[in-house]
């Protein structure tokens, strides 16, 4: 887990932990939407099916811009498993690197799990990932410092990225993650135990959870017996 910071206040917060986590050797790379300079993105679209329904991912050479959700009605049928296999069914021709990253990714999320931590993580190319802001703060934390099959109270990550009062900015950065499931977003909670909102619904919420609890299970000394 990365050190703990204790800023004077929120800016300080910010700009303190972003150096600290430049100067890891994370594999992770934010990088600046070139809307602010440089030429226009030449975006492309991707979607690939998964157990929870069709994920669009859009980005670019530099980076994936966004991953849209499906919105679930109600969860499929029988428990959390990856029955159905994970395969883009639109854009797979001319996939730039991070966009073939990121759909290898979330395949092995769905369907072997444990195989995410050697896989690389897509660079991200989105503004709010670059900004010197909280919400970044936030945002970077959740995805160094909440494993798989973990979960985390909005308070308890406000107290993980340096300020334990902002809870609610806590809640406010979970809402404008441009990159779910990657950014675990759904794993962080109220703090009575209940799943709380997500921009996918409560279902698909509910199943991602229940997708790590039984992965993580499976993988525990003696879990497939």
């Amino acid at each position: 887990m990365a050190s703990r910071l204790v800023p004077k206040d929120e800016e300080a917060a910010s700009l303190a932990f972003i150096d600290h986590l430049q100067t890891q050797q994370t594999g992770i790379a934010f990088l600046v939407n070139s809307k602010q300079g440089g030429s226009p993105c030449k975006e492309k679209h991707v979607v690939l099916l998964s157990p929870v329904g069709k994920l669009e991912i859009l980005g670019c050479e530099m980076g994936v811009h966004e991953i849209k959700l499906p919105k679930m009605s109600e969860l499929p049928s029988g428990r959390a498993e990856s029955s159905v296999a994970c395969e883009v069914c639109e854009g797979a021709e001319e996939m730039p690197e991070p966009l073939r990253q990121c759909t290898a990714w979330l395949r092995a999320y769905f369907s072997e799990p444990e195989s995410t931590g050697t896989l690389p993580l897509p660079a991200f190319h989105h503004p709010l990932l670059q900004r010197d802001s909280f919400t970044r703060q936030v945002l970077w934390t959740l995805l160094k410092d909440v494993k798989f099959g973990e979960a985390v109270s909005y308070k308890q990550l406000a107290d993980l990225a340096g300020n334990s009062r902002a809870a609610r900015a806590v809640g406010g950065a979970m809402r404008s993650n441009p990159i779910p499931i990657i950014i675990p977003c759904h794993r962080v909670i109220l703090s009575s135990g209940d799943t709380g909102s997500y921009g996918g619904g409560h279902l698909l919420k509910e199943w991602l959870l229940s997708h790590e609890k039984l992965q993580k299970e499976k993988l525990a000394p003696g879990g497939g017996r």
